[in-house]
């Protein structure tokens, strides 16, 4: 019933830039967060960023902090994760998501519906 679809993952270099995007439904028109989180082989998935979409405040994990920027596109329901300075510890899928309430007060998401995650892979 809700439905996030998410493009522009790929492989890069290290040091390279990659904008990653995500198309929402209306069904997240009621949506109170909406955000990033990505996992890796070997790893737990890890909160990269979020934002609130009233109150516009901005998120972000300590690894990603200053390199990657999340912003919306109110008229196409879009959310994009801009990504610069890449570093090989960032390849992951990358997965879309939003909540329809408050995130926590560091930013993570709760009671998150989540897309189906696009690959970003980093060369060095």
């Amino acid at each position: 019933q809700v439905h996030l679809v998410e493009s522009g993952g790929g492989l890069v270099q290290a040091g390279g830039s990659l904008r990653i995007s995500c198309a929402a439904s209306e069904r997240t028109f009621g949506a109170y967060t909406m955000g990033w989180y990505r996992h890796a082989p070997g790893k737990d998935r890890e909160f990269v960023a979020s934002l609130t979409l009233a109150v516009d405040l901005t998120y972000y994990g300590d690894s990603v902090k200053g390199r990657f920027t999340i912003s919306r596109d109110n008229v196409s329901n879009m959310i994009h994760l801009q990504m610069n300075s890449l570093k090989p510890e960032d390849t992951a899928v990358y997965y879309c998501a939003f909540s329809y309430i408050a995130p926590e007060n560091n930013g993570r998401l709760r009671s998150v519906y989540w897309g189906q995650g696009t690959q970003v892979t980093v060369s060095s």
